[in-house]
């Protein structure tokens, strides 16, 4: 019976190994982190207007895009203002999941979002706090 134990151990082990890399923080989990502390200290630029008039004064120092975006001249106008003031952009693939990030629904007693509305562009006009999740963004755009 003690070969039986030891063997059962060692594979807990190796589960547990192959665990530990799973938990870093994705791209997607980092912007999300960080939409959610800009808008806490007021720093995001929600819809179209705002976020352009944020790019245009050289404010941000992130947009957001959405790819499903049905005018092409929206995201022509995003993408050269970002490239025009060195501003780094990242697309996200669905509008509604935007717009729960940037805060555009309800939160009910559970604490799930009702009343998603779609959101095209965000622009983060100031981070918050220095977290985590803000350093893994930057990498990603140091490697991109």
């Amino acid at each position: 019976m003690s070969d039986e134990e030891q063997v059962i151990i060692e594979q807990e082990v190796e589960v547990a190994a192959e665990t530990a890399p799973a938990g870093q923080m994705t791209v997607e989990d980092a912007l999300q982190e960080v939409l959610r502390r800009a808008l806490v200290h007021d720093g995001l630029a929600r819809g179209l207007k705002e976020a352009v008039k944020a790019l245009d004064r050289r404010q941000a120092h992130l947009a957001v895009l959405c790819e499903t975006c049905t005018e092409s001249e929206y995201i022509k106008l995003v993408e050269a203002l970002c490239a025009e003031h060195n501003i780094n952009l990242i697309k996200v693939s669905d509008a509604k999941k935007l717009g729960e990030w940037a805060g555009l629904c309800k939160i009910d007693r559970e604490g799930n979002a009702r009343k998603v509305v779609g959101c095209s562009c965000v622009a983060v006009t100031d981070f918050g706090e220095e977290s985590e999740a803000m350093n893994v963004l930057l990498d990603y755009f140091k490697t991109r």
